[in-house]
């Protein structure tokens, strides 16, 4: 019961404080209501509660059709087999990049900065990104795509809400801006499998700039992969959902050619949906000299995707004061063996900070530990990832008479973290750390590495160590 509930409320906190539906989930009863076209696709569980059947694709799409409606003012509509999107999702995705273009963390770059303006790759049928970036923050888009039935629809769409047409623009990818493959290209392997169609280049126009560029790519390399969850039904074209080299391919060709355009986009931006993936990309990028990575994780119910975000804008003077992006550090452990629960790990993650003599508080029933490490006790664990009683003993000893000769020295200096442990689905466990001081994110996440090996090489079938960036 404790780990269900704990689910629920870590779910809750990873929906962006600014979406819709932070607060107020949606409400299927009324709903179903107020639309009468929604009502026959809603029923009621035992204990009275209004659901519907997530793996019933009208079901889906009425939903998210009604909700945009309802909440947003938008007239939507797709056709049978379109990728149908969930919209507090996709809201979360929005507000992410509205968080990174109102801090301070890059200057402004372009001269009519008022006016935000995105590019939304692979908008779909659905065009779900630009009609909710235009009517929650007035903001313009253009979105792209290869297909014709994608394409008339989102125009359909589009056309559909004139209170927001004038700010959005449907444009099609040519096959004859085709990009040559560079065999000395930093993505050598993935990239090869998917160099048909330009994502960005030559389909951005000569002088053009953006704001930032936004995508949900194809995560999956064939469609029988992208059909492996029984329990939903999205919806999706292969054009939507499969490439070859799958996720990793599409967002390598999008940094490839971000290398390109540089500071055309202040921001660019994609959703991810492996945290492997997740990491390899982020080293693609430090290879490639961009200015600064940003990602974050979205959690919506049982589903878990992350966003990157990257710049080649010169970072402003003030970034350590930024606060707008979330610098929480977060990892899954999947394949978790029967015999063990989200309890056993949080004791694990305990055991492994107080063995260098660490101080450890934790709370149980709210599946959390608050953790006080000194500048030795890292330097312990980033050595050597192990300590004997020797050396716990020495880091003890160090921290007290650094507090007697300096009693304002140690403790400011010390690291001051929470590690948080989140049951996602049955075997994978969400594990979370949160920084008090935003300075020492670095350091931090050193050492959330060398915990997260330790405890994946415990708890997790395979034991993937070597999944380390």
């Amino acid at each position: 019961m404790g780990g269900k509930n704990k689910r629920k409320r870590g779910a809750e906190r990873s929906i962006h404080p600014r979406n819709k539906y932070s607060d107020n989930p949606p409400d299927f009863k009324l709903l179903a209501s107020l639309y009468p076209s929604f009502n026959p696709y809603v029923f009621y569980s035992r204990d009275g509660r209004p659901r519907i059947d997530w793996t019933d694709f009208n079901a889906t799409r009425e939903l998210t059709r009604v909700l945009l409606l309802h909440d947003h003012g938008i007239n939507w509509w797709i056709p049978d087999g379109q990728l149908c999107p969930t919209v507090p999702n996709r809201s979360n995705y929005i507000h992410w990049i509205e968080d990174l273009l109102s801090s301070d963390i890059i200057p402004k770059t372009r001269a009519n900065a008022d006016v935000v303006k995105g590019f939304d790759i692979g908008t779909g049928a659905n065009c779900i990104y630009p009609l909710l970036g235009a009517s929650l923050l007035g903001w313009s888009f253009v979105g792209s795509d290869v297909t014709d039935v994608a394409l008339e629809w989102a125009q359909t769409n589009v056309q559909n809400n004139p209170h927001v047409s004038k700010l959005i623009e449907i444009r099609k990818v040519e096959s004859n801006t085709e990009i040559q493959n560079d065999p000395d290209e930093f993505c050598s392997g993935v990239i090869e499998s998917y160099h048909k169609l330009p994502v960005l280049l030559g389909v951005v126009k000569d002088g053009e700039n953006f704001d930032f560029c936004m995508c949900n790519p194809p995560f999956f390399e064939t469609i029988e992969e992208g059909g492996l969850n029984p329990k939903t039904s999205c919806g999706g074209t292969p054009a939507e959902m499969v490439c070859p080299g799958g996720e990793q391919a599409f967002i390598s060709r999008i940094i490839k050619e971000s290398v390109q355009l540089k500071q055309s986009f202040r921001w660019y931006t994609s959703m991810v949906g492996r945290k492997t993936n997740l990491k390899t990309l982020t080293s693609k990028l430090r290879e490639v000299g961009v200015t600064i990575v940003k990602t974050t994780e979205f959690v919506q119910g049982q589903t878990c995707r992350w966003g990157l975000a990257w710049s080649f804008v010169p970072p402003s003077t003030n970034i350590a004061k930024s606060r707008a992006v979330n610098s929480d550090l977060s990892f899954m452990l999947e394949g978790i063996q029967r015999q063990y629960s989200a309890i056993d790990v949080l004791q694990s993650a305990e055991s492994f900070f107080s063995s260098v003599g660490a101080f450890c508080k934790s709370d149980v029933a709210s599946f959390h530990i608050n953790i006080r490490a000194s500048k030795c006790h890292c330097d312990v664990i980033l050595n050597n990832g192990t300590v004997d009683a020797v050396e716990a003993s020495s880091c003890q000893y160090e921290d007290k008479a650094s507090n007697v000769s300096d009693g304002s020295n140690s403790l400011l200096d010390d690291l001051h973290f929470r590690i948080s442990v989140f049951q996602q689905i049955p075997g994978t466990l969400l594990v979370r750390g949160s920084l008090q001081q935003k300075e020492n994110q670095g350091k931090l996440l050193l050492i959330f590495q060398h915990l997260e090996r330790t405890l994946r090489n415990k708890f997790c079938r395979g034991k993937v160590s070597a999944d380390m960036s």
